[in-house]
């Protein structure tokens, strides 16, 4: 991957916000683009309702841990008809660091792989897709990227943008919705007649990695999408037996008790 320029103006030095939406309102006062992190969740969904009050362009990015699966195509589908907006797909790097370190491959594929796939890791995270949006789109050093962060979520994030702000200059990162609560959520999906992904029904939360609690209702209720899934990495379904293992580890344990 070519080498991008991260060189960072920093021209929101000194902004004063005392919420979410002041801070959203000075941002966009400087700057009328806002690159989004969307991931379907929950806070991403306020986010993106949240920026599309002051901004006149918001440019939303999908980071996919598997290419193509159709449940979550659909999703993206469906929020792209919502708000009328394209939505970039980009790898998240949690796929490049699986396919690197040949997570669930046979040794077949593992002759192949590295050669194939295998990238310094330190070159691609979490900051890259927006900094290639950046550079693909030709975009200022004004267009941050807003994250769908809430401090309500953990005492960690509280401490963290309680010290730190809501807003990165040297990463160009910006939470839009850092002071919203549940009740602030339920209050605007409600109001925007927006619907949550499947996800929530499946997983609880977002699709997000390559264990027992994705893989089993991915099987049971995408079956097309979990060969799809075994296409990229073969031994998942090694997942089954390890979980299985471990029940069985804990039944002896308790009647050993």
């Amino acid at each position: 991957m070519h080498k991008l320029n991260y060189t960072v103006a920093n021209v929101y030095e000194g902004l004063e916000y005392s919420t979410s939406a002041e801070l959203c309102e000075r941002m966009a006062e400087r700057c009328d683009t806002a690159i989004l992190a969307f991931s379907t969740g929950k806070d991403s969904i306020a986010a993106w309702l949240q920026l599309r009050k002051y901004f006149t362009r918001v440019i939303p990015f999908f980071k996919y841990c598997i290419p193509k699966l159709s449940f979550v195509e659909d999703s993206l589908r469906y929020y792209e008809d919502y708000f009328g907006c394209h939505i970039w797909r980009l790898p998240h790097p949690s796929l490049l660091r699986w396919l690197t370190n040949g997570v669930f491959q046979t040794p077949d594929r593992m002759k192949v792989f590295p050669e194939r796939y295998s990238i310094d890791l330190s070159t691609y995270t979490n900051d890259t897709p927006p900094a290639i949006l950046r550079q693909y789109l030709n975009l200022p050093d004004c267009v941050y990227c807003a994250v769908g962060v809430r401090q309500a979520d953990s005492m960690t994030r509280r401490v963290a943008i309680k010290t730190h702000g809501a807003i990165n200059h040297n990463l160009r990162t910006f939470y839009p919705v850092y002071d919203w609560l549940k009740s602030d959520l339920l209050n605007a999906f409600y109001d925007a007649k927006i619907q949550l992904p499947v996800d929530y029904r499946l997983f609880g939360r977002t699709f997000d990695g390559l264990v027992y609690e994705y893989l089993d209702p991915l099987q049971k209720f995408f079956p097309e999408d979990y060969k799809l899934l075994l296409k990229w990495f073969p031994l998942a379904q090694l997942e089954f037996g390890r979980y299985g293992e471990s029940e069985r580890m804990n039944n002896s344990r308790e009647a050993l008790l």
